[in-house]
């Protein structure tokens, strides 16, 4: 299916940013709102491309030179210094790059309404979940909204299948998503709680 060629957790990923924006901002498009990618490498890259054909306004950090030129000059981004990216005045913050960014320290500064990336292990503590829920911000858990490249790799080692078949299990991942967001309004529970009770009962149940 590809999964070499095509990063498909930017595909989830920009899905889930926009369940995410609906769930949080009450908004059914991404056009006109700002959002702050930290690490435009192959993934934040393709993120950046879907952001920018959706109309959002895009501000960008990486430690890569030329990875920040071609996405400054492609999608007309601005490049914001690394130390500073999490913490701008945005609607969503976009995690492409370092694991264990939200923290006791980053947290309190961070000022976008919603976080949702590809980057693995975002929050350095299950506390940190905590944290983000307190803040008001609502918190796509990495494993879920990063999830096509898994996906794609899972469907590969099975066989027979095709890039509809990866990009139609992808499509659900909105919809596991608002499951998670409605059961943490409605428990007052931190996403990653969450995500991470469900994940073990799907797992048990498939045991």
């Amino acid at each position: 299916v590809g999964s070499a060629c095509k990063p498909w957790t930017a595909d989830g990923c920009f899905l889930g940013l926009q369940a995410a924006v609906k769930h949080r901002l009450n908004v059914d498009s991404l056009a006109g709102l700002s959002v702050a990618v930290q690490g435009v490498g192959k993934v934040g890259y393709d993120l950046c491309r879907q952001l920018h054909a959706a109309g959002a306004k895009l501000l960008i950090s990486d430690v890569n030179e030329a990875n920040l030129s071609r996405v400054q000059s492609e999608f007309n981004a601005v490049v914001v210094p690394t130390d500073r990216i999490l913490f701008q005045d945005v609607d969503a913050l976009a995690p492409c790059a370092l694991g264990a960014i939200l923290d006791e320290r980053s947290i309190p500064g961070i000022k976008a309404s919603v976080i949702g990336g590809a980057a693995n292990n975002q929050l350095a503590t299950e506390q940190d979940g905590q944290r983000v829920f307190d803040r008001g911000i609502l918190y796509a858990p990495d494993y879920v909204i990063n999830a096509g490249g898994i996906i794609s790799v899972s469907f590969e080692y099975m066989g027979g299948k095709s890039e509809s078949d990866v990009s139609a299990k992808i499509a659900l991942i909105p919809g596991r998503l608002n499951e998670i967001f409605d059961a943490s309004e409605a428990q007052q529970t931190p996403t990653n709680v969450i995500a991470e009770a469900m994940a073990e009962s799907i797992v048990a149940a498939g045991a």
